[in-house]
């Protein structure tokens, strides 16, 4: 990989939160007595926590608004960027060689930004970014490429010039067809897509210790 440029999705590819993100739904739901079907939790993966609040909002009857909702799913997970996610094995040396190397890095994520930016800095990795884009940012999810162009913006580079790190099936498809580059990252909890991953992305990286 040898772009100048580089997109880093957090959550799965940075950090190891996926399996926090994937259960939160589905807790938020029980605690409140609803059992979502699989279908319904697959449903919210894409979605950012605004488009998640108003379909838990129509789906389940949940008392809204939905910036209530979001507060309270932001309490339970600002609790473990704070405390207890994890950097993934090998990312810091990682971002240490592209800056040596010149590259300029910046976070792109469906998180909150702030707490995004509580998770890497307790993690001593954010002072490698440029900048940390949030999808609530720009009003759109990775299905549509608008936080990776914005981003792209910011850094003053063109999507073939970028790489975009994603461990999201969905996602480095979006980032593909808007013309990055796309470097697959597997994630435990989107094992199925891993093939599919695999195949549509330019590069993958297995490991990160090994990727220097």
């Amino acid at each position: 990989m040898d772009k100048q440029f580089c997109i880093f999705d957090m959550d799965g590819t940075l950090v190891d939160s996926m399996p926090l993100w994937k259960s939160l739904g589905k807790d938020y739901l029980k605690a409140r007595g609803h059992s979502p079907t699989p279908d319904q939790l697959a449903a919210l993966g894409p979605m950012t926590m605004l488009e998640g609040a108003t379909f838990l909002m129509e789906t389940f009857g949940i008392e809204g608004p939905p910036e209530h909702i979001i507060e309270e799913m932001h309490a339970v997970m600002e609790a473990h960027y704070r405390t207890d996610i994890p950097l993934k094995a090998g990312i810091q040396d990682y971002l240490v060689q592209l800056k040596q190397q010149g590259a300029k890095l910046c976070v792109a994520t469906a998180t909150a930004e702030p707490l995004a930016r509580a998770c890497l800095e307790r993690l001593g990795v954010a002072h490698h970014f440029d900048f940390i884009l949030s999808c609530e940012a720009v009003g759109k999810g990775k299905t549509q490429p608008d936080v990776y162009l914005e981003a792209a913006r910011r850094m003053g580079s063109a999507p073939g010039d970028t790489a975009v790190f994603e461990d999201a099936l969905y996602a480095a498809q979006t980032a593909k067809e808007a013309g990055f580059y796309t470097v697959g990252v597997p994630e435990a909890s989107y094992e199925q897509d891993w093939p599919a991953l695999a195949a549509l992305a330019d590069e993958t990286i297995m490991d990160w210790r090994k990727a220097l």
